[in-house]
């Protein structure tokens, strides 16, 4: 059941025309996220700390979106956080909303 409200989440945040929005990628940072990214759980680079997102943010986004999308092999960072039930946008919406905590 929780699998289906957490579907339903990531469907909610998707805009009319198929695209994230900014809010759903606040809502999956605070629903997929936030759980590793605010503690730094696993290595994970914590939101808003340049130091720790500077190796990651100077590859690019589309560098960050394969890794988040992908997975990091050798971290914690699996495959959309392990949330694969959420679209490709709404992870890179969670990717922008991070990236932009450190510019």
């Amino acid at each position: 059941m929780k699998t289906f409200w957490m579907g339903l989440l990531g469907v909610a945040a998707i805009g009319a025309a198929g695209t994230a929005t900014a809010d759903s990628g606040t809502e999956v940072y605070k629903n997929a996220c936030a759980v590793c990214h605010d503690a730094g759980v696993g290595g994970a680079p914590k939101l808003g700390n340049k130091a720790e997102w500077a190796p990651l943010v100077t590859k690019g986004k589309e560098a960050l979106y394969t890794i988040a999308l992908k997975g990091k092999p050798g971290t914690a960072m699996m495959a959309k956080g392990g949330r694969t039930d959420l679209p490709d946008a709404d992870i890179k919406a969670a990717v922008d909303f991070m990236a932009d905590r450190v510019k």
